[in-house]
């Protein structure tokens, strides 16, 4: 990894205990994220981008979960905090926003009050200072009338609006690393775009390192520098949004690449779908978890864990047949050219 990465994350193992069973959900998870850079975790759910999020913030409950590995965040050990300083670590330095911020929002506390107690914890404001500054954060992500929606309830306002108070509530401490749980989910696709552009913005302007969790390619396309492809807790391929979508190396990059919306589709015809079901996480597979659903899977790929290759610099893949499969497209399309 580059010395520099102000994100550093190495062999991270989360497991959680249920009911009596093992859950390996995230399984030896490696990455960096520079300064100023967006990277996207895609893949299908249940992949384990969301518990690797959460595992940077240490959100699980500690008494069934068991989280191994390093991880640092501008130098700092997050796995070796104390809880004092975890709280501080929290809001100040790293925020989240969440899937649903219905949800995330206490409902019996109005958006400003939220705002505003975070700011006085963090940095010791007045209540008129704090005030001051979550109508600033508010107006920065561009929400109508900001001034009245400062005393509004979570539940009184839209998805759209309050998917961009959250985004204010995140950035109000001015942290450094803002992680990214599917945030444009559950809203329609014109607010989608609109959260996305706002994002990008926002993290221009503040220099902001983000990790974007997403299942959705074209989310991925409008936010990332790069992206890391995930399933059954491996990240099986990352490289540059661009070599991503121009050189796809592993077998599941392509088919999820393929079962977006394509360009010349009409109504009615069919979107490609992945055959099968991703793995048992209480039951992962001897080999490569994909391989039951990969179309070019051979023995060797059932029965052995790949390692992880560099295709190039910052573009790695774990699969066993990759080289196979490049050299096969090169030797079909001279053969299509003769």
């Amino acid at each position: 990894m580059p010395h520099d990465a102000f994100v550093e994350v190495n062999d991270l193992h989360v497991t959680f205990t249920r009911g009596g069973q093992i859950i390996q959900a995230v399984n030896g998870v490696s990455f960096d994220v520079q300064k100023g850079e967006v990277m996207a975790l895609i893949g299908e759910s249940g992949s384990g981008k969301s518990v690797t999020l959460r595992a940077l913030m240490r959100l699980h409950p500690p008494d069934s979960t068991r989280i191994t590995g390093k991880i640092h965040v501008g130098g700092e050990d997050v796995l070796a905090m104390s809880s004092a300083a975890l709280r501080q670590f929290r809001g100040a330095q790293t925020a989240m926003i969440f899937q649903e911020p219905l949800l995330a929002f206490d409902p019996v506390y109005t958006v400003g009050q939220q705002i505003i107690e975070g700011l006085r914890r963090h940095e010791g404001l007045s209540r008129a200072e704090a005030r001051k500054r979550a109508l600033s954060a508010l107006q920065q992500v561009k929400i109508p009338s900001p001034e009245s929606r400062l005393d509004a309830w979570p539940h009184e306002m839209s998805g759209g609006m309050r998917q961009r108070a959250m985004i204010a509530l995140a950035l109000s401490c001015n942290p450094d690393l803002l992680l990214a749980d599917e945030p444009t989910t559950a809203l329609d696709a014109t607010v989608q775009i609109q959260i996305l552009i706002l994002l990008r913005e926002l993290q221009k302007a503040k220099g902001l390192s983000i990790i974007f969790v997403t299942h959705d390619m074209g989310a991925a396309v409008e936010i990332a520098d790069r992206v890391a492809v995930m399933y059954a807790g491996h990240i099986v391929e990352e490289a540059s949004l661009a070599e991503i979508l121009a050189h796809p190396r592993h077998p599941y990059t392509q088919v999820l690449l393929g079962s977006r919306p394509r360009a010349g589709l009409k109504k009615g015809d069919a979107l490609y779908c992945i055959p099968g079901a991703p793995p048992d996480l209480a039951h992962l597979p001897e080999g490569c978890a994909f391989a039951s659903r990969c179309p070019h899977a051979s023995a060797t790929c059932s029965q052995t864990v790949p390692e992880t290759e560099y295709v190039a610099q910052r573009h790695r893949v774990s699969c066993h047949r990759w080289r196979s499969l490049e050299q096969e497209a090169v030797t079909e399309a001279a053969t299509q050219l003769a």
